[in-house]
């Protein structure tokens, strides 16, 4: 006697495999939209990095040096700056802030801007002789950075690597 036993299956039906590819399809779509966005988020966080991380730190170096200034003088260069000649308003790229001493003295640091490296540099300004090598740079990454004095304050204007713009003010101690 002959059974009509069907035997087991050993594959997948084409409906089947349609159905597992479309959803893997999907998936993967899912997965590229995702990636594509984290990369899209990076590019923004890189370009906002000068707000984000480097302003504040400027933003508390000037606080200190200048909230400490008995006086401050602006230049347009250190030569300028170091000859005490052809102070100017606005449009300075040199800044140099005078502090008094306990024992009455008074000693002097420049701030200035370098158009060629970009950075802005802390000098001590010596008693006698030529200004030495920077002691330290506030930062590397401005593209741009103005000092002027508007109505006694003093405005410092910098310009990030993609043309963003911070704009501190301070005053001398009283």
């Amino acid at each position: 006697m002959k059974t009509n036993a069907r035997k087991p299956r050993k594959g997948y039906t084409l409906i089947e495999l349609s159905i597992a590819i479309g959803f893997g399809l999907v998936v993967s779509a899912m997965v590229l939209a995702m990636v594509n966005q984290q990369f899209a988020f990076l590019r923004i966080y890189q370009s906002q990095s000068f707000l984000m991380e480097e302003a504040p730190l400027i933003s508390t170096h000037m606080n200190r040096l200048i909230g400490q200034a008995d006086r401050f003088r602006l230049h347009e260069s250190k030569d300028d700056a170091m000859a005490g000649a052809n102070p100017v308003m606005s449009g300075a790229s040199v800044l140099v802030l005078n502090f008094q001493q306990p024992d009455g003295s008074t000693k002097a640091a420049m701030l200035a801007f370098d158009k060629n490296s970009k950075a802005l540099y802390y000098y001590l300004v010596p008693t006698a002789g030529a200004l030495s090598d920077p002691v330290w740079a506030i930062t590397r990454k401005a593209s741009d950075i103005q000092f002027s004095i508007e109505n006694g304050v003093l405005r410092i204007r910098l310009t990030g690597p993609s043309n963003e713009q911070v704009t501190y003010s301070g005053v001398m101690q009283q």
